[in-house]
């Protein structure tokens, strides 16, 4: 799980928010306490609560005094909704610019991507 160049802390973040989006961690569930956290990726304890923290503060889990950290109601839809946007900001802009580039437009990419889609799943739609 461990990536260079990028902070433990923001690591252990989106290893939770990919929990959340995928439905292994479900909306209301008890997310793992930062002492967990740390010992399963055997990191400090202090870097596991910073990256908890930066959840707490984006609304994503809500902590309960004396119980522990929650996926908060919503948590999923709103990093759904997150991650919606960055992808058409990280990719599809990027898509774009190189096909026009090559003189492609965006009927041509259309086509592209049912054709790419439809070898790599063997179903048409």
């Amino acid at each position: 799980m461990i990536e260079e160049g990028k902070p433990l802390f923001v690591q252990i973040a989106e290893q939770i928010e990919d929990s959340i989006v995928d439905g292994s961690l479900a909306e209301q569930a008890q997310a793992p306490s930062t002492n967990e956290l740390a010992a399963f990726y055997r990191i400090n304890p202090a870097t596991a609560a910073k990256g908890v923290a930066m959840l707490v503060d984006k609304s994503v889990l809500s902590k309960r005094r004396g119980i522990g950290m929650f996926v908060a109601e919503g948590a999923r839809e709103l990093l759904l909704r997150e991650r919606r946007e960055a992808f058409a900001d990280r990719y599809v802009a990027p898509l774009l610019t190189e096909a026009r580039k090559i003189g492609l437009g965006p009927e041509d990419l259309a086509v592209l991507i049912r054709e790419h889609g439809t070898a790599t799943t063997g179903r048409t739609s």
